[in-house]
C-alpha cells in the first residue's frame, strides 16, 4: 500500500491577507486558487522546492474555527520548515518583518529557529545536519 498526506488545513480569517504572508514574507508558491459558484475557494500553498503536502487554506467561519486561528496546537509549534540554508531564510524573514520568536540554536536534529505566522502560529525552521 502506498499513501500520502497532501494536505494539511490552516484555520485563516481571510484567504488574500494569508496568501500576501506566505507567498511575500515566506515564499511559498500558489499552487491553487479556485472560486467555487458559492462564494467559497480552494487554496493550496507549498514552499519553494516543496514535495508531499502543502496547506489548504481554510476560512474560518465559525465561533469555534475562528477561536482556533493561530493556535490550532495549543500553543505549541505548529509548523516544521525544512531549509538547506536557515541564516539565508532567517535573514529573509528578518527584512519582512516576519516575527523571530527564538535565534538559531543547535538541537541534536540541526540549528533550530522559531518563528510565527502572520496569525501566530509558531514554526521550527530547520536546517539538518
Amino acid at each position: 500500500m502506498k499513501q500520502n498526506i497532501t494536505h494539511i488545513t490552516l484555520l485563516v480569517n481571510d484567504y488574500d491577507e494569508t496568501i500576501a504572508f506566505y507567498t511575500e514574507k515566506l515564499q511559498f508558491l500558489v499552487l491553487e486558487n479556485i472560486h467555487g459558484d458559492d462564494g467559497r475557494r480552494w487554496v493550496t500553498l507549498a514552499p519553494k522546492g516543496y514535495s508531499g503536502s502543502a496547506f489548504a487554506l481554510i476560512k474560518a467561519v465559525t465561533p469555534e474555527q475562528q477561536e482556533r486561528v493561530g493556535n490550532q496546537t495549543g500553543g505549541t509549534v505548529s509548523f516544521f520548515l525544512n531549509t538547506d540554508n536557515i541564516e539565508r531564510d532567517l535573514s529573509h524573514f528578518r527584512q519582512h518583518n516576519v516575527s523571530i520568536v527564538r535565534d538559531i540554536v543547535n538541537e541534536p536534529w540541526g540549528k533550530v529557529a522559531i518563528f510565527t505566522d502572520l496569525y501566530g502560529n509558531l514554526w521550527d525552521l530547520i536546517e539538518t545536519p
